[in-house]
């Protein structure tokens, strides 16, 4: 949904007892579920070891978009939100692992499955700019979540954004998820992140 920015970025997610996040949910939609947490903290960069007080980290980078075209690109540019507005003081973090079926599939038949079949851009550009959102890529890193999307929205866009998630799951593409852990946050403090 969002261009990747220019410099890939890294993050860490460190869920714990302490963090800018408050941890209002968390549900195992498919596979292992995740140990549950009170907190989650965003860290800038990656984190090697898992900190005092908190029971696991996840790692990620941003990369390029792989299954955008051109135009598609330019539309997202445009109507995607920045993350960290004051007013998106909720958030989702949605961690996703796909089958070794998906990724044994060729670059332009997953993109057919991705677009041309499941719609993931268009259905995403319908619920922009009410949510903003930044994908991190962790398979390559040896991570245990394929993807760490990161979404920021005002409550108002909460309804929104389930609606969102509720149209994603429903496509093709999901056929492919094997794992998926769907964390629901909200901000105590706008600017502490």
């Amino acid at each position: 949904m969002a261009e990747a920015p220019a410099v890939p970025q890294a993050a860490t997610f460190v869920g714990g007892r302490k963090g800018s996040w408050k941890v209002i949910s968390m549900e195992t939609i498919d596979g292992p579920p995740l140990e549950k947490v009170q907190r989650l903290e965003v860290i800038g960069g990656f984190v090697a070891t898992v900190p005092s007080g908190a029971k696991w980290l996840l790692r990620g980078i941003t990369s390029s978009e792989r299954y955008t075209t051109r135009r598609e690109h330019q539309k997202l540019v445009v109507r995607q939100p920045k993350l960290g507005r004051s007013e998106a003081t909720y958030a989702a973090l949605i961690l996703i692992t796909k089958s070794a079926s998906w990724w044994n599939l060729s670059q332009d038949e997953r993109r057919r499955i991705f677009e041309t079949r499941s719609g993931h851009i268009r259905t995403g550009l319908k619920f922009v700019p009410t949510i903003a959102r930044r994908l991190y890529h962790s398979r390559d890193i040896g991570e245990p979540f394929d993807f760490l999307t990161w979404f920021e929205f005002a409550p108002s866009g909460e309804s929104a954004f389930n609606g969102l998630v509720t149209e994603l799951r429903k496509t093709e593409e999901w056929n492919y998820v094997e794992r998926e852990v769907d964390i629901r946050l909200s901000r105590d403090n706008p600017l502490a992140t």
